[in-house]
């Protein structure tokens, strides 16, 4: 892949798109972070912040980052610590967004 995934943008997925193959997903991961770890059908990480306001101010730069790609992850908090999962529903797996999204999100840490 020539062009940086933080420099694509999420595009919704069409009708009968497939889930990136566990292979493919390998591939795209290793070309965003090793802090993300693959799953059967998402990609999830775990943030530790000093303080509550630390990972709250995370969460809403994250939140914004969604919002501008259209792409949400689940996001869950328990005082520093921030969860991330993501997957695209549509398709009930992985597409190139997912790795589009955690590429933009990468940039935040």
């Amino acid at each position: 892949m020539n062009e940086k995934l933080a420099n694509k943008k999420c595009v919704p997925c069409k009708g009968g798109t497939l889930p990136l193959s566990k292979e493919e997903a390998k591939k795209l991961l290793a070309q965003v972070s090793t802090s993300w770890h693959l799953n059967e059908k998402s990609i999830g990480a775990e943030f530790k912040f000093k303080n509550f306001k630390e990972a709250m101010d995370f969460i809403n730069k994250v939140a914004a980052i969604a919002e501008s790609e259209g792409h949400h992850p689940d996001i869950h908090i328990s005082y520093s610590r921030v969860k991330l999962k993501s997957w695209t529903h549509a398709i009930g797996g992985l597409s190139i967004n997912d790795f589009i999204l955690i590429s933009k999100i990468n940039s935040l840490i």
